[in-house]
């Protein structure tokens, strides 16, 4: 009996049965393998000295086929390992079909396509602890990228992480993606993740300072934080919690984590604010405004205007104001609280969270500002503080080297002097 090869065309002609009958000396390549898999065709295969025959197109129900008829089979045929029936082949034995083995490991090393979930460099997973306000936009943020093969929000309140879960991956037709999304109540329940967001933690009230919030969410963030290293100890992990300065370093230590891989979300969203402020002032667009937000994330905000610019020229020389615009950007938190007056801000925050996940992923080399543990560079080490960094699919690149005025990293080192201090109290 001769043998003949069984390639993927062979598969698409039997896609409308839903089955493809081969012999047992043929030959039937891993794409073929592959695009039964991806079609949801079963290659059965006919015992020696047989000629396989389809029992009609399991799909349809029509019973339709260009074989003849089947002979009832004498013997039941034995379940498949996974359980399921397998098809109906017959031939002169009454052997039941030998189920295909899975495409081989090798197949994804010949260039063929591969699922998102087992393709080189793919992120695999992101886990967002907190599923309040915070949480919500950056998991709504990072599902709208499209390019995770799972979002877990965790949460003590298990009901509203998975609800929250539910609600998102509802949306997932109109937002245009296809990242799963899930909700559990712990971190070991999410499994291993590439990247963990930290928003949980004691949300700031009207009268309240960042600082207030030091004792209740040091113990929060210390424990998710060793819990995640001790899950994913491959993570990076993004603090967004407050008070960020001191949470991100309190983060670090309690994960035991390289420092590249323990950054703090506040520069960000610094900057963003500052940007909104200003761009009218000088009659542009935000997204047009180049600015970077350093130091400690409040009143400890540097803002080095040398190296602010709009539409490439000098902001200073374009906008009015940018010294009010700064004062503004420093309280704006407390802003947003005064006018909630139950809460603190969300939207921003969580966006911002979700756009320092994507740089990492994406890889894009922009310089961004983030909490980092400061090198040296700027005449600052061992404490976390907003610098410029370059971000990489595993956390802190490079800090950047921007040439500040000497009056601005006269404020730089002072931020990175006083929130020094107030790490050291929380260790005492």
């Amino acid at each position: 009996m001769s043998s003949r090869v069984v390639g993927a065309d062979d598969v698409d002609a039997a896609a409308q049965a839903g089955i493809l009958a081969v012999g047992p000396r043929d030959v039937v390549t891993p794409l073929a393998r592959e695009r039964a898999r991806e079609r949801g065709v079963e290659i059965v295969v006919a015992t020696p000295g047989t000629t396989a025959a389809v029992t009609g197109d399991r799909r349809t129900g029509s019973g339709t086929s260009s074989v003849p008829p089947p002979r009832p089979a004498p013997a039941a045929p034995r379940p498949s390992p996974a359980g399921a029936r397998p098809p109906t082949v017959t031939g002169r034995s009454s052997t039941a079909p030998r189920p295909v083995r899975p495409p081989s490991g090798a197949l994804f090393r010949r260039g063929a396509p591969l699922p998102s979930a087992v393709r080189p460099g793919a992120v695999r997973r992101v886990i967002v602890v907190g599923a309040g306000n915070v949480g919500t936009v950056t998991a709504m943020r990072l599902a709208d990228a499209d390019v995770f093969g799972e979002i877990v929000l965790v949460d003590v309140d298990e009901g509203r992480a998975r609800g929250v879960a539910l609600d998102l991956a509802h949306s997932a037709a109109l937002g245009g993606f296809a990242t799963r999304v899930r909700g559990c109540g712990t971190v070991e329940e999410a499994g291993a993740a590439d990247y963990v967001v930290i928003t949980a933690g004691r949300a700031r009230q009207p009268g309240m300072s960042r600082a207030d919030l030091v004792g209740s969410n040091a113990a929060i963030v210390g424990d998710v934080a060793a819990r995640a290293a001790r899950t994913s100890p491959d993570a990076v992990l993004v603090v967004v919690t407050n008070p960020l300065d001191e949470m991100t370093q309190h983060a670090w230590q309690a994960s035991g984590l390289p420092a590249e891989r323990v950054v703090g979300m506040a520069g960000v969203l610094d900057t963003a604010r500052f940007r909104a402020l200003v761009a009218p002032a000088a009659g542009d667009r935000p997204d047009r405004v180049r600015a970077l937000a350093l130091g400690g994330h409040g009143e400890e905000m540097v803002i080095p205007l040398s190296q602010a610019t709009v539409g490439g020229r000098p902001l200073a020389e374009v906008a009015d104001g940018v010294d009010a615009a700064v004062d503004r950007a420093r309280g704006s938190g407390a802003e947003v609280v005064g006018l909630l007056r139950n809460g603190s801000a969300f939207l921003a925050p969580g966006t911002a969270a979700a756009s320092m996940v994507l740089a990492m992923v994406r890889d894009t080399g922009e310089v961004l500002p983030a909490a980092v543990l400061a090198d040296g560079t700027y005449g600052i080490r061992d404490v976390y503080v907003g610098l410029p960094v370059r971000l990489g699919r595993g956390g802190v690149r490079e800090i950047v080297e921007v040439d500040l005025a000497p009056d601005e990293l006269t404020a730089l080192r002072a931020a990175a002097d006083r929130i020094r201090e107030r790490v050291g109290a929380l260790t005492r």
